[in-house]
């Protein structure tokens, strides 16, 4: 018989934290968490990949929800963007070539708004210095001079026209339409009612003459011309000069802000072009009040020519310190990449450059964007536009139509600009999977894996940690301090999310929740500090809001709708424990076990199976178990035996292979007809050599019995029996560890299946493939089995066949 079992001590039903590994005795006098805890491969992913500046170095950050990546995230890059340098600041400006595509300015960082600015100041001072400029007397006077010199020379012209124009009897007159000639008969001109009254052979002779007259003076026809020409020609560079030097002042300060930056110099060349062209519009006239609602009847107003000096100042990083770090939470395809907007004139939607605005990719240009997974990846085109803009390293502002090729709209091609962005994207490990498999361009363009973990080691150190953990959440959230006793009972709580006893649960956002929770409890009870009561009460009250279910289940059993037995022995007959997981609570239950063994080749028949309610882990598990007992008892021989398993009044499905060597101890019962225990519940996997391998939730699954028997009543035997492997995995209640103490409850562990048959049956395992010993589990066993082969099958009788009688 093996060595006797004896139910495990309080030290390995919970791993107590030591108030006294806390040095001073509450959060007051603790120094906050500087960084992350747990996560060091997570870490040196992070800081390598932040470092290298290449492309396709992008990060993604692997792991559970409420591990606190997205906060680390935040944190680190803006610890590493305070080192770098702000970008620069980038312009869109009206393109005077190209309208339709507007020019794209990149400027050393603050300067975007300095051009803004001077830009403003010049559209502001241009009317009233062009104004001032063109109504000088000495502007007046040039142009007066210029007028007289026309007119000297084109009376000289004319006055040599006319010289000519005598010789055929005609005279140049000037009229509103022009230059005319005018016929000439006894020195005096021909009025057109005069010219009507004429002869037809006088009539044709003066149009001979006329034509005459116009060959001869085309030289000075072409020469009068000529001279209005050159009259328009001298306005226009008295105009150009005048509005030149009217505005240089303005404008040569921006010429020397900007002159090495030609992109800036040419634009302003441009500007300045522009405005001596259409100076004219700069003039202010006087207003009489004549015509003022001709704008309003026409439906708008004169389109205001300074509105193409206008600087759309995209992004502006004068204000940043460093790098920029942006965090994105609505990823839709503007937000991303911006977009232009529209605005109603007269009913059509037109746009310009000034209504470009710039997307989280542009604000985080020269810096860190971080993103959502999920979020990127149920957004609409947002996935595929960033992966286009990070391949091609460059972002160009497009409606989505235009982008997805389905609507052709009249709209702006404003200038590339280039990128140059790390991007770092929060999700959790299904999703890098999906990814990393499924899209080819993923693993080139996010080439680094931050891998958070959901636990870390129980150390010394992390366990200090959590102290100035619980001292940073106090500090940000504004809570009571901890007494060290109160963090103590939060590392204990931590383990248990962790479900070990040397592991912590890296779930900060849990954590955050209890203490949140267990401040509230302080402050109702009115105490200055959250001590080991409060974190006890908000854990309690808090299992409480969500246990409902719990409850139901657990009144199903004390109602005996749902039979579980906690004390006297059965055959054939076992308590199983099985956990429920809903999401916010997770808990177990005993349920019933049930086995019939008889003679047949037909082996174990897993009901579940057969009623297509059993998982495929659970359908492995039987056949393990199949394979165990065939394995003791039938080496060379068939085994002769047809058994039925049930898993009693699950209607929902089982699976899982946790209750795999309870049905191991049921087959057994049934098979020898000796009584097992009903005070004891099983949970453990067995493998085909009998070893007990461990399992799941084991600390729910012992509340769980340890709740049934409680309310059905102590009986000092009742326990929970589980593989020694699950040891480190037990956290337990205090209630519960209360009740071992006291010898009302007992945990058992065993290694393997036969220390587990002592333990239930009351009676030797036994030796395999010896019969040495009398009266053991495995010799009663073989005789059983014996029996089921000595029964011979009935014989059929061959039925008689009489011949038909004549």
């Amino acid at each position: 018989m093996t060595e006797k079992i004896t139910p495990l001590t309080k030290e390995k039903l919970r791993a107590y934290c030591d108030e006294s590994i806390f040095e001073p005795k509450s959060t007051n006098d603790m120094k906050p968490l500087d960084g992350i805890i747990g996560q060091d491969r997570a870490v040196k992913a992070m800081e390598f990949g932040l470092k290298v500046q290449k492309q396709g170095y992008n990060i993604y950050m692997a792991g559970p929800t409420g591990t606190g990546k997205t906060n680390y995230a935040k944190k680190m890059t803006e610890s590493v963007a305070r080192t770098m340098d702000p970008p620069s600041d980038w312009c869109y400006v009206y393109n005077f070539s190209e309208p339709e595509s507007p020019r794209a300015l990149k400027l050393p960082v603050g300067e975007g708004r300095k051009l803004v600015d001077g830009m403003d100041n010049l559209v502001q001072e241009l009317k009233d210095e062009i104004t001032k400029a063109f109504k000088t007397q000495a502007y007046e006077e040039q142009k007066a001079q210029i007028f007289r010199e026309y007119q000297t020379k084109r009376r000289e012209l004319i006055d040599q026209m006319n010289e000519v124009a005598e010789e055929y009897q005609f005279r140049f007159k000037n009229t509103s339409s022009g230059i005319i000639s005018v016929p000439v008969i006894d020195g005096k001109e021909l009025k057109q009612d005069e010219l009507d009254d004429l002869d037809t052979d006088t009539k044709r002779e003066l149009e001979e003459q006329s034509s005459k007259l116009h060959v001869n003076v085309m030289n000075l026809m072409s020469e009068l011309r000529d001279l209005e020409k050159q009259l328009k020609d001298k306005l226009d560079e008295l105009k150009n000069k005048n509005a030149e030097e009217s505005i240089a002042p303005l404008m040569d300060p921006l010429f020397e802000r900007y002159s090495e930056n030609e992109k800036v110099i040419d634009y302003l060349k441009e500007v300045k072009e522009n405005i001596i062209e259409n100076a004219e519009d700069f003039i202010s006239k006087d207003d009489d009040g004549d015509g003022s609602s001709l704008p309003m009847l026409m439906g708008g107003s004169k389109e205001d020519v300074t509105e193409k000096y206008k600087v759309n100042l995209l992004v502006d990083n004068s204000q940043k310190e460093g790098a920029p770090v942006v965090v994105e939470t609505n990823p839709t395809y503007y937000n991303l990449l911006g977009s232009m907007e529209y605005t109603n004139r007269m009913g059509t939607a037109v746009t310009d450059y000034t209504m470009i605005k710039p997307g989280a990719l542009h604000k985080a240009n020269g810096g860190y964007l971080i993103l959502q997974a999920i979020d990127v990846l149920k957004t609409p085109m947002a996935y595929e536009v960033l992966k286009r803009v990070l391949n091609n390293g460059e972002l160009r502002i497009e409606n989505l139509g235009a982008h997805i090729g389905m609507v052709a709209m009249s709209s702006l091609r404003p200038d590339e600009i280039p990128l140059d962005v790390k991007v770092i994207i929060v999700g959790n490990e299904r999703l890098y999977h999906m990814l990393y498999r499924y899209d080819e361009e993923f693993p080139k363009l996010f080439k680094i894996k931050a891998d958070f973990d959901s636990t870390m080691k129980r150390t010394t150190e992390n366990v200090q940690k959590m102290g100035e953990f619980v001292t940073a959440e106090c500090e940000k959230e504004e809570l009571k301090n901890f007494t060290s006793c109160g963090i103590s009972r939060l590392v204990e709580y931590s383990s248990r999310l962790a479900g070990h006893q040397k592991k912590l649960s890296t779930k900060f956002n849990n954590l955050v929740e209890i203490m949140s929770e267990a401040d509230a409890w302080a402050s109702i009870e009115g105490d200055e500090y959250v001590s080991r009561e409060h974190l006890n009460k908000a854990i309690s009250e808090k299992d409480y809001r969500v246990n409902r279910p719990e409850e139901k289940i657990q009144e199903q059993i004390d109602n005996g709708n749902i039979m579980v037995t906690t004390e006297g022995k059965a055959t054939g007959q076992i308590n199983g424990l099985a956990v429920y997981n809903l999401g916010d609570h997770m808990f177990g239950k005993p349920f019933r076990i049930t086995a019939n063994t008889f003679p047949g080749e037909k082996g174990i028949i897993n009901i579940e199976r057969e009623a297509k309610l059993s998982g495929k882990i659970h359908d492995k598990g039987v056949l393990i178990l199949s394979g165990l007992i065939n394995g003791i008892f039938s080496k060379n021989e068939k085994l002769g035996l047809s058994a039925t398993l049930c898993c009693e009044q699950t209607y929902g499905g089982i699976d899982g292979d946790s209750a795999s060597s309870t049905e191991v101890y049921a087959i057994l019962s049934s098979l020898t007809d000796i009584s097992i225990r009903q005070d004891i519940a099983v949970t453990g996997s067995v493998n085909q050599k009998g070893e007990i391998q461990p399992v799941g939730g084991v600390t729910e699954k012992i509340e769980g019995f340890f709740t049934t028997c409680k309310l059905a009543g102590f009986t000092k035997t009742q326990g929970v029996m589980i593989p020694k492997q699950n040891e480190p995995n037990l956290n337990l209640s205090d209630e519960v560890i209360e009740a071992c103490e006291r010898g009302d409850f007992h945990i058992y562990s065993i290694s393997h299946i036969e220390e587990g048959i002592e333990l239930l049956f009351n009676k030797k395992a036994g030796i395999r493939d010896q019969d040495t010993e009398n009266d053991t589990v495995y010799k009663r066993a073989k005789d059983r089995l014996k029996t089921f082969k000595g029964r011979k099958k009935p014989v059929k009788k061959d039925t008689e066949i009489r011949e038909p009688q004549h």
